[in-house]
């Protein structure tokens, strides 16, 4: 399972930027997907640094009766402007 740097959409609509991927220094078996928000989080303050195990970040969900990703690759690249 690879996740590649650039821009994504949540399924809830705000836009992240994914910087990569981390392994747990414990278990290297353990991926973690590492982003940062482009918005201003009501309760943290903008642009927030995630992580979410890769497994979490790449599954389906159900919304309204519809299968769609968390996130959702909108375009390659590490620059903010979407």
């Amino acid at each position: 399972m690879e996740v590649q740097p650039g821009i994504y959409k949540h399924y809830k609509g705000n836009y992240y930027v994914v910087l990569g991927t981390a392994r747990n220094s414990e278990d290297a078996n353990e991926i973690s997907v590492i982003y940062m928000g482009l918005y201003d989080h009501p309760e943290f303050g903008e642009n927030q640094i995630w992580y979410r195990p890769i497994k979490s970040f790449t599954e389906m969900v159900i919304i309204d009766g519809k299968t769609v990703p968390r996130f959702e690759f909108i375009k390659k690249g590490l620059e903010s402007k979407i």
